[in-house]
């Protein structure tokens, strides 16, 4: 039974798939931006995003752990060199996925998959739109400005105590 077993096969074998995938990813490490189909984007996505955090702890295990899924040692470079530097602060969601239309040979929904810190164009928008986006806000924060202003559903018996 397949009961739990919800991943995308490709249409292919398992050491087919495996190589696929460890073809995309050297492709995506090292050209920043590639285009294949939709659902090839979606699965490597899944596969790169668990590398692309293992590089940012840059010791020996985890390079031989990132090695053993790449098999290719300029990508193994690269990943813990330039683009380890360039993901350091971001927690996750490392990709991101563009459709860009169907292919005209057989119809397949394609797809632009690239690293997100890469895209010069989206991070210079994001940045000018909100400078104060390097900040992080929480919900507890918001809470904590509430009471302080002393807006309603602050603390009533802090309010109180502090106008006396």
């Amino acid at each position: 039974m397949r009961h739990g077993k919800a991943f995308n096969h490709l249409s292919r074998k398992r050491g087919h798939r495996k190589a696929l995938l460890k073809n995309l990813a050297i492709a995506l490490i090292q050209h920043k931006r590639i285009n294949t189909t939709l659902a090839k984007a979606k699965a490597l996505r899944v596969y790169i995003e668990p590398l692309l955090t293992k590089s940012k702890n840059n010791t020996t295990h985890a390079r031989r752990t990132v090695f053993s899924y790449l098999q290719s040692k300029e990508a193994v470079t690269e990943l813990f060199g330039d683009v380890a530097a360039k993901i350091a602060e971001r927690p996750g969601g490392y990709t991101r996925v563009i459709r860009s239309g169907f292919r005209l040979g057989d119809g397949a929904e394609m797809a632009m998959i690239e690293m997100v810190d890469y895209n010069d164009v989206m991070v210079s928008a994001s940045q000018a739109k909100d400078p104060g986006a390097a900040r992080k806000k929480t919900r507890r924060s918001a809470r904590r400005k509430k009471q302080d202003s002393g807006e309603p559903g602050g603390d009533t018996t802090t309010q109180t105590a502090e106008q006396e």
